[in-house]
């Protein structure tokens, strides 16, 4: 089944994931659903979204917003976008949304996700979106773009890209973002992690600095990159190949971005739970599986791993 010419979607999780990407495909045309919480007032009150970004600011107006799932009814798309610390909540505000042909898309970082989402919804429904993007929430239905609209990967569970997701394909490039449909998900998750795991990760353990400090300082600079040389070492005994010309992109593309706060360290900073396990921790473990070391990712684990039970504790 095709998705319709103006597909139904509901935003799980609107921070500023899931903020932007349902702002823009709403703008678009298509009929977006947000499910909010702490936003929900006065975003209801302002009947829009507002994004500031390097070229423009604009709104998507008007806004639907609902505080449960039951209340926006069944879908054609579900973005997941919540935290990967909050999925245990997809076995109750996942079901109202669904219909036999809804596609269910988790936008979270990291590995192990779709596989926690096949287990609720079926490997049929399930799908996976890389998001290389820098956006911070700044306030209620408020977001400032640093690397944006920059680029998305839509791929399918354990299966090549079929129609439909050609299809949403086409919708986020309508939406003005640039976005591929892959054939080889398990591939695009482990291209995202060699920025994810250097980057979320020194701005944590440097003590709490943005990406522009990282970028600045040869030492820890030198200590991003080979993050991200190992990443791609157990990537490579997992059978995904990633060229020294992509790492060196990843860091290329990190200093326009200004003093970007990645989510982790925003997560850290307001003393929430940080999402360790897949970020580190899954990809440690799968490579370790593999027969290959990590020293550097596993000292920046075991590093994260007190932090953040620290930085929770301590509020």
């Amino acid at each position: 089944m095709d998705l319709p010419e103006s597909p139904r979607i509901a935003i799980v999780g609107s921070g500023a994931i899931g903020l932007y990407y349902g702002a823009r495909l709403a703008r678009a045309g298509a009929r977006v659903s947000f499910l909010m919480r702490s936003d929900l007032p006065v975003v209801r009150s302002r009947n829009s979204i507002i994004v500031r970004e390097k070229a423009e600011q604009w709104q998507a107006s008007p806004v639907i917003a609902e505080d449960q799932p039951a209340a926006i009814g069944p879908v054609d798309v579900v973005l997941v976008a919540l935290k990967t610390t909050a999925n245990a909540s997809l076995a109750e505000l996942l079901p109202p949304l669904l219909a036999p042909h809804t596609m269910v898309v988790t936008l979270q970082n990291g590995l192990g996700n779709e596989e926690q989402l096949a287990a609720l919804v079926g490997e049929e429904r399930t799908y996976g979106a890389l998001c290389f993007i820098g956006v911070n929430r700044v306030g209620p239905g408020e977001l400032q773009g640093f690397h944006t609209p920059g680029s998305m990967t839509l791929g399918e569970f354990r299966r090549a890209a079929g129609p439909k997701v050609r299809q949403l394909a086409d919708w986020f490039q309508r939406a003005g973002v640039r976005c591929i449909a892959s054939d080889d998900l398990h591939a695009a998750r482990w291209r995202k992690l060699v920025w994810n795991v250097p980057f979320n990760g020194l701005c944590i353990a440097a003590g709490g600095v943005a990406t522009d400090v990282v970028c600045s300082d040869p030492a820890l600079l030198a200590e991003a990159r080979a993050l991200m040389h190992e990443v791609a070492a157990a990537a490579a005994a997992l059978g995904v190949s990633i060229p020294e010309k992509f790492i060196e992109s990843q860091i290329d593309v990190t200093p326009p971005m200004g003093p970007y706060k990645p989510s982790s360290l925003i997560d850290h900073l307001a003393g929430r739970e940080v999402e360790v396990e897949p970020i580190w921790g899954e990809p440690l473990r799968r490579a370790v599986a593999a027969g290959v070391a990590m020293p550097r990712v596993a000292l920046l684990y075991a590093l994260l791993q007190q932090l953040t039970k620290r930085g929770r504790n301590e509020r």
